[in-house]
């Protein structure tokens, strides 16, 4: 393996590239229109051109994929997550092309990429199950009978779904009706597949995930689990490792139901088992991930490994051979994504160019980026900044530093969701430790975080302050203002992109 596509784009495609580069490897990146100038096509070795921004006639188009690697002759591709990074068609035409899948195989994505396929492998591994229905609900009846014998409340769920895609709480019968027909439609748009199913709902749950690596050599570790309880519409905000529920015995038989999920499936390369979890601790199966999370670097920062370079090693056909450091994670981390959003008008995407940006930095401070200042941030994609993620020996350190690392964090010219994090950081149910994924639910609206006197005095005294600086100030000749080198990479990217070197 010398040569890689990097079949996506933003901060995971920096994110590979990074360890592409740290390997030896060749990097290679492909874009659309709107990302011609982006953060990964400028520090990738070679640039495709896939197509035009809308997604399906670039980043999730397999032919055009296919054809760019084949194009630079690659050995391998790495999906990154989101886009096809679960799709079992993409895996299958990357084999098919002869090239090697940084990923599990195609069969295993296809297997667990049904909810309801991926509930019976669980059950064949003896793991703990929310009860629910036995398959897809056929209509309407069978979904009233399969409700009354599992009482409410309900989950609703598509069983091809993913991404929070596809689910409703229901509390009483009543809902069921407009439920069904509406999560189908949904299911039906999302994944071209209305097939749905009942299962009960957990009240106050936690959402506990497993990380694992599993080798084609038949060997399958745990590296700790991560608590995703922090989520906003089913959608996930803030991560940390360990969980503040567990104890040692709960986390021993979290790992073991993990692994027999994995083993049963027969998965090889990086991947998450996903559980939710009751107040007391009983965690209950959910999905596997077939994939790289977007909240990995926890875990790295914990066990000091890098899983990008494990999937590599694993997709090259190597055994797992590990220090016995990361088979003992140490310390604590906690991951806050920044978004281009606006959390006073519902988290509204904001479109536009970055006109100042700065990244936190310091003691036990990691930021993964996939921006720079001057960047335009497309209307076409999901509009994460960075992830900021901070470690400390203890979670109380892990958080001190990431209070300290938001209030660092500047981002001008579009709307962004650091004020939100703040917010979020100085909760004292956060500090407690006691979440659950209903929690900013309950807690969160525009007033949150309305200005008060104090504040709008200091916002006041600093743009004055700025407005002198900027006044004083001599501009530099170089562009880049403060995005860390970046006026080097752009000096590169004129004559290292087109359609195709």
């Amino acid at each position: 393996m010398k040569r890689v596509l990097v079949a996506n784009r933003g901060e995971i495609a920096v994110r590979v590239i990074r360890t592409l580069r740290d390997l030896g490897l060749t990097s290679i990146a492909v874009y659309s229109d709107p990302d011609r100038a982006a953060l990964h096509v400028l520090l990738a070795d070679e640039a495709y051109r896939l197509g035009p921004g809308l997604a399906r006639e670039s980043y999730l188009s397999i032919p055009r994929l296919i054809a760019v690697a084949q194009q630079a002759h690659v050995d391998a591709i790495h999906p990154g997550y989101g886009f096809l990074s679960e799709n079992a068609e993409f895996a299958q035409a990357v084999v098919d092309a002869g090239m090697t899948f940084i990923g599990p195989p195609p069969s295993v994505i296809a297997s667990l990429g049904n909810k309801l396929a991926a509930r019976e492998i669980a059950l064949k591994a003896g793991a703990p199950l929310v009860p629910g229905s036995k398959g897809a609900l056929a209509d309407m009846k069978e979904a009233q009978k399969v409700a009354g014998d599992l009482g409410y409340p309900l989950m609703l769920k598509a069983a091809a779904g993913g991404g929070g895609k596809g689910m409703r709480v229901l509390r009483t019968a009543a809902e069921l009706e407009s439920a069904l027909e509406l999560v189908r439609g949904e299911a039906k748009a999302a994944f071209g597949d209305d097939s749905v199913y009942l299962e009960r709902f957990v009240e106050r749950p936690r959402h506990v995930e497993a990380q694992i690596l599993a080798d084609a050599h038949g060997n399958i570790v745990f590296l700790g689990e991560r608590d995703c309880s922090i989520q906003r519409r089913h959608q996930k905000v803030v991560e940390e490792t360990p969980s503040t529920l567990f104890t040692p015995e709960i986390r021993a038989r979290f790992a073991e139901a993990a692994c027999a999920i994995a083993r049963t499936a027969g998965y090889v390369n990086a991947g998450t088992v996903e559980f939710i979890a009751d107040p007391d601790g009983n965690f209950y199966f959910l999905e596997v991930n077939t994939r790289l999370q977007v909240e990995h670097p926890v875990t790295e920062l914990v066990t000091g490994l890098d899983l990008v370079a494990e999937q590599v090693k694993i997709a090259d056909g190597q055994r797992l051979s590990l220090p016995a450091a990361a088979m003992s994670p140490r310390g604590a981390a906690i991951q806050c994504r920044i978004y281009a959003e606006d959390p006073l008008r519902n988290f509204m995407p904001s479109a536009g160019v970055i006109e100042r940006l700065r990244l936190p930095q310091g003691p036990g401070i990691r930021t993964d980026a996939g921006v720079y200042h001057g960047f335009r941030v497309p209307m076409e994609y999901d509009p994460l900044i960075a992830k900021v993620i901070a470690w400390g020996e203890d979670r109380a350190q892990a958080l001190a530093r990431m209070r300290r690392a938001l209030e660092e964090t500047v981002v001008e010219g579009v709307a962004s969701n650091v004020g939100f994090h703040r917010w979020l950081m100085a909760l004292p149910e956060f500090d407690r430790g006691d979440v659950h994924t209903g929690l900013l639910g309950e807690l969160f609206s525009a007033a949150s975080l309305a200005a008060t006197p104090e504040t709008e005095e200091i916002a006041l005294l600093a743009a004055s302050l700025h407005a002198h600086e900027k006044a004083r100030s001599v501009r530099p000749v170089a562009p880049g203002g403060d995005d860390g080198g970046v006026a080097i990479a752009r000096w590169k990217f004129a004559d290292r992109t087109g359609e195709g070197r």
